[in-house]
């Protein structure tokens, strides 16, 4: 069982942490040399603005839009994804960090994984200030589709399907124990 942990727009919602005038505000965080879109605000995407949307074209198609650019600021965006990362470790025993803003969490064997997901978005937003989506699902593939699902709404945590209750979860896959080759990799 994974958990996809994921921050939502997580350029912008660093951005908006320390600015929260922009809240509510079409923004979006420019790449290098401030060429293109790397992130978008919800609000920016609803002005079908593109993700990797050149600057300049934004500016000529919404010129009265009050579209914000920002430049990126990595060393912030760092800081607040090693914030995100110290908290979603607190999911489950194992973790990887699969890129600035989204984090794979092994969650086999942990009881009351909804409960506990709930628990740790709500951490995100109290603690770092920004929201953040968790997928659950028995493979990495599910648990991003289960996230891509809760994205659209907004920001939720999902369990894997409303069959399994609190008590009744999906079990885990046993574990090779080390220096055992599993059936049929090739061994003898």
């Amino acid at each position: 069982m994974y958990a996809l942990v994921d921050g939502n727009n997580f350029y912008v919602s660093c951005e908006r942490v320390f600015r929260p005038s922009l809240q509510g505000r079409p923004v979006i965080v420019l790449s290098n040399n401030d060429g293109c879109a790397i992130a978008r605000s919800n609000e920016a995407k609803a002005l079908g603005i593109a993700m990797g949307a050149p600057w300049f074209q934004v500016q000529r198609e919404l010129p009265d839009a009050g579209v914000l650019a920002l430049s990126a600021n990595f060393t912030l965006h760092g800081d607040m994804s090693n914030r995100m990362m110290s908290i979603a470790a607190g999911l489950g025993p194992e973790q990887e960090i699969y890129s600035i803003d989204e984090s794979f969490i092994g969650v086999c064997g942990i009881r009351d994984l909804t409960r506990r997901s709930h628990a740790v978005r709500e951490e995100f937003f109290n603690g770092s200030g920004f929201p953040a989506a968790i997928g659950i699902g028995v493979t990495k593939t599910l648990a991003s589709l289960r996230i891509s699902r809760g994205q659209v709404g907004g920001p939720q945590a999902w369990q894997l399907s409303s069959r399994f209750g609190p008590r009744r979860q999906p079990r885990c896959p046993p574990r090779q124990r080390p220096g055992r080759r599993a059936p049929g990799d090739g061994a003898g």
